[in-house]
């Protein structure tokens, strides 16, 4: 039974809390194996047993255990005066302090490793080090309340404690006969460095505890519970009850202590308030959730059979629609796009956790999850090495599924289909051989993220920017870091940018942020402000979204300011602000192609604006070809400096054997730039090695002048195409299949014969006529024909509107079957769908007429 909004709601009434939190422990004696349950499992999870670190599977993680704790002490033994580990000075930086907890835990953790180095395993002396430095640091550092919270707040609400209560977990059985006051002084420490808390505890009404960061805390806080025994079970209680929070379905319209963060009904994420973060922080929610669920078996505080089936719903809604060939798609990770191990190792951090959901799961539904782990497995471009999962026990029971052979690999979902994450402005359309993911922004949804160094060139990442992924192609060579790193920021894949040089937040004031905590909106490293302004602001228009008919799609934005431009007037002097160019833009995805309206394309600074219809990079020495052909047939000459008109271009990486073919509908020059770059990766994140990439960069363009009047184009994307298929659309106004009905900012409209389908969106109040429909804007509205039945879709772009109506001209038809909020009418002038889509937040509604 899927765990609704309402039914969990229901039982985290007082009346029926119990439901998944059962009772107090009757005895003392209940309450102690409850608490030593937890913190068995806890050590089992991390470290293995002897049965699961017998496997010959995990003997990769076992030597990377050793490694990691050896590599450790070598530090210890050469630390210098102020540090635990050498090269981690302390008493400044958090960052060291945190790395300093983490390898003080990577030290304990060999030593309860069943099966780890003989000279490791049970050490005592080994383990007493680890708590005298812990002591030290406590007394030196950690302990000092004063002098400490400086940095970012994560690492001493989230980062510390999570090293220092997994180390105490796994030094349990030593706290005692070292110290007994180190655990309950750790813990009033850690208590009270929760400033974004209330009275040490959680406040689930605080901005900084929702989503993945309020499941590490409250987990973090369950342990601690744990280690303190009869005195924490209500430390236990009350964490488990704050997690269960992040279960609940966001409903939009109705916020649960204002908190925008988490799941919604059509598999989004958000993390940050607004960001696009199902790939990142989305994952880490899910391994917190589905590791707590490990940590309390069988200990008596959880009844996880209600839980298990909405993170299943997590996996094959919001996760599984996001991995393609065994990669993490760019539009959901936020700044972390930046970073170096980004893309299949995302994967296997999902992967481990559906291993692990999989054990909590019977029949159909734990073979389902199994089958897309093999899946996965089976389809990857990157081998996966399990050796990077958290816990051995996960290493065995991945193992186990790949050898069994009654359960077939299976994705979860239609080979062939189209996914509108209206919730936070993200598209999905896969067809077998390719996927395309498309990132859209609004004043919902951030056009970007930057923090912390991360992702310092993001501007137009939420304009629009789109990633077609190609099959049997490592997407190492394609995206990834190497594509933000070697493609101009101002020329990703399907932006419309002014032509400008802007500065990246380091830049602009020297630091990783503004800083002005003297103005009226108080510009500090983690305040509102910083986060509206620089981190992830939002754009200022109301209008991006999408509709699904069957496996077919379209979205729509408008593209616009954010919202410091917006409010430049409210902001400091030396605060940077860069106005957008305008666009409105449609894409309707179809079965072989990928249709591109834009029109009011142009920039009222009266800039030079240009659009990338398409960016790919390759490694130098690929075997890459352009060619194409001009629309009489001729063939294209190639790159030139002179305005050229080409019909349709197709770009082929004989190497990779992938190729994507480009139709050209409006007939504007396009401009096609070839070159090899070589760039640091370090252009990207701060924290990334200097390391140079060089890579072949293919840009196809459509520029307009400054000063030019607004433009309008029309292109179409062909993912595998080979030449003798684009030349088969015909003309530019031939008789082809794509026919572009409306392209204007108030309405794009396309129609495929082939398919029997229209697609059309509007963007202003009123009706607007195409082929037939008439449709009540704003609206996104699919229409097809085919086996003798109409189908018709709808969906609100803008999330705010009561109803919206489609109107087919001169056709009676009935009613087949439709969803709830669909209304079917006969008029004078045809068959009238009135399409109820109050509290919708963007989700399609269809009929289906004879």
């Amino acid at each position: 039974m899927e765990l609704t909004r309402r039914r969990l709601l229901s039982l985290l009434s007082a009346a029926g809390l119990l439901a998944v939190v059962p009772p107090r422990f009757a005895t003392a004696a209940e309450g102690a194996a409850g608490s030593g349950a937890v913190l068995a499992n806890t050590v089992a999870v991390l470290a293995g047993t002897a049965q699961s670190n017998a496997r010959a599977e995990v003997a990769g993680k076992l030597a990377a255990v050793e490694k990691g704790a050896r590599s450790a002490l070598a530090a210890m033994d050469r630390a210098g005066s102020g540090e635990v580990f050498a090269g981690l000075p302390l008493g400044s930086s958090d960052v060291n302090l945190t790395t300093t907890y983490r390898q003080l835990h990577d030290i304990a953790l060999a030593t309860r490793v069943p099966g780890g180095a003989p000279d490791l395993v049970g050490n005592a002396a080994v383990q007493t080090r680890v708590l005298e430095r812990l002591d030290w640091l406590h007394g030196h550092v950690y302990g000092d309340q004063a002098a400490g919270y400086y940095g970012n707040w994560f690492n001493w609400e989230i980062g510390i404690p999570t090293s220092a209560t997994r180390t105490l977990v796994l030094l349990a059985d030593q706290l005692a006969a070292y110290n007994a006051q180190l655990l309950p002084t750790y813990v009033a420490t850690m208590d009270a460095y929760l400033r974004n808390g209330r009275d040490g505890d959680v406040d689930l009404d605080s901005r900084f505890h929702t989503g993945a960061n309020l499941a590490d805390i409250t987990t973090n806080r369950i342990l601690q519970g744990a280690l303190l025994g009869a005195d924490g079970e209500d430390r236990v209680r009350k964490a488990l009850t704050d997690q269960l929070t992040v279960f609940v379905t966001i409903d939009p319209y109705h916020l649960q202590h204002g908190n925008t963060d988490g799941h919604y009904a059509d598999g989004s994420f958000v993390q940050h308030h607004s960001v696009a973060y199902t790939g990142s922080y989305g994952k880490a929610l899910l391994t917190r959730v589905v590791q707590t669920l490990k940590f309390l078996d069988g200990s008596g505080y959880l009844d996880a059979a209600a839980l298990v089936p909405v993170v299943r719903r997590w996996v094959r809604e919001g996760f599984a629609p996001l991995v393609f060939e065994g990669w993490m798609m760019e539009i959901v990770k936020g700044r972390a796009v930046s970073r170096t191990t980004t893309g299949y190792q995302d994967v296997a951090v999902v992967v481990e956790a559906v291993v692990d959901l999989a054990g909590h799961s019977e029949g159909e539904e734990a073979a389902a999850l199994q089958g897309w782990v093999k899946f996965v497995r089976a389809n990857s471009r990157a081998p996966l090495d399990p050796s990077s999962f958290t816990s051995p026990l996960s290493i065995v029971r991945y193992a186990d599924i790949l050898a069994d052979d009654t359960v077939p690999a299976a994705d979860l979902g239609a080979p062939a289909r189209s996914l509108a994450f209206n919730a936070m402005d993200r598209t999905v359309h896969r067809r077998p051989g390719w996927a395309f993911a498309l990132a859209r922004s609004s004043e919902r949804i951030s056009r970007y993220e930057y923090m912390s160094g991360e992702n310092l060139r993001p501007w137009f990442q939420g304009d629009g920017a789109h990633y077609l992924y190609l099959a049997g192609q490592d997407q190492t060579q394609a995206y990834g870091v190497d594509y933000y790193t070697a493609v101009s920021p101002y020329a990703l894949a399907g932006v419309t940018a002014p032509v400008e040089q802007r500065r990246t937040v380091p830049e602009l004031y020297g630091t990783a942020w503004y800083d002005n905590p003297g103005h009226p909106l108080d510009f500090t490293a983690s305040s509102t402000s910083q986060n509206t302004y620089v981190y992830f602001p939002r754009g200022t228009n109301r209008h991006s979204g999408g509709v699904t008919l069957d496996a077919y799609g379209a979205a729509s934005m408008v593209q616009s300011d954010d919202v410091a431009w917006a409010r430049r007037d409210l902001l400091p002097a030396d605060f940077q602000v860069y106005r957008n160019a305008t666009a409105t833009k449609s894409w309707f995805l179809l079965d072989e192609e990928i249709v591109v309206l834009a029109a009011g394309v142009g920039d009222a600074a009266g800039r030079a604006v240009t659009t990338a219809v398409d960016a790919r990079i390759a490694a130098p020495t690929d075997q890459v070809a352009v060619t194409g052909a001009l629309p009489d047939g001729t063939p294209w000459p190639g790159p030139s400096d002179s305005a050229q008109h080409p019909r349709w271009l197709r770009y082929a990486n004989a190497t990779q054997r992938t190729a994507v073919g480009y139709l050209f509908l409006s007939g504007q020059p396009v401009r096609v730039e070839d070159a090899v770059v070589t760039r640091s990766r370090r252009l990207v994140r701060t924290a990334n090695p200097d390391t140079p990439v060089t890579r072949r960069v293919l840009g196809l363009a459509l520029d307009q002048p400054a000063g030019a009047p607004p433009a309008a184009y029309a292109y179409a994307l062909v993912p595998g195409a080979g030449e003798a298929r684009l030349r088969a659309y015909g003309p530019a106004h031939g008789d082809g299949p794509l026919t572009v009905l409306s392209n204007t900012v108030r309405l794009q409209a396309v129609k495929h014969t082939g398919l029997g389908l229209i697609g059309a969106q509007s963007f202003a109040p009123g009706r607007h006529e195409a082929a037939g429909i008439s449709l009540d804007g704003p609206a996104s509205v699919l229409v097809r024909e085919a086996r003798g039945r109409t189908t018709v879709a709808a969906a609100d772009p803008t999330t705010d509107r009561a109803e919206l109506a489609v109107l087919l001209r001169g056709r009676w038809l009935d009613a087949v079957s439709a969803d709830a909020g669909v209304r079917v009418e006969r008029t004078r002038e045809g068959t009238r769908l009135v399409f109820d889509v109050r509290e919708a937040y963007g989700r399609s509604l269809r009929a289906v007429l004879d």
